[in-house]
């Protein structure tokens, strides 16, 4: 399991939006588990990649931010699919559930595009160059 890969994202991602202190937990379960919490939380009966759980509302750089749920199974699969390092995947699964953690909502399509953009830039600072089909990889996008 590349925990380093997680670290290293959810440190970077929550310097980027200015809660480098904030604490979130990283779940990793495997596609049977992501779904039962989808249904549960979500009331969606099919398995996804990350969930995103918020355990505060104020913008305190401080303190508990949430908890997010990453699918190892799901990102193993959509790495190999898009050939692109697991390391990476799990990066952009956990980038991506720390946005919502912040407030980022990609139902809307006006504020998907934001949040892409948005993950796209965290990662650029910490890779010098990144797969065009890394991007695909969200099972949502």
């Amino acid at each position: 399991m590349p925990l380093r890969a997680l670290r290293r994202a959810s440190e970077r991602t929550l310097r980027a939006a200015g809660r480098e202190a904030g604490v979130v937990e990283i779940t990793v379960v495997d596609d049977t588990e992501i779904r039962r919490l989808n249904r549960a939380f979500r009331g969606v009966g099919h398995r996804t990649d990350v969930l995103a759980f918020p355990l505060e509302i104020s913008q305190a750089p401080a303190g508990p931010v949430g908890q997010i749920v990453v699918s190892l199974d799901t990102a193993q699969r959509q790495s190999r699919r898009l050939g692109v390092p697991l390391d990476l995947e799990l990066e952009l699964l956990v980038t991506h559930g720390i946005l919502h953690l912040i407030g980022y909502d990609d139902r809307d399509p006006v504020e998907a595009r934001l949040m892409h953009l948005r993950e796209r830039e965290i990662l650029s600072r910490a890779h010098r160059a990144l797969p065009p089909l890394l991007w695909k990889g969200l099972l949502h996008a």
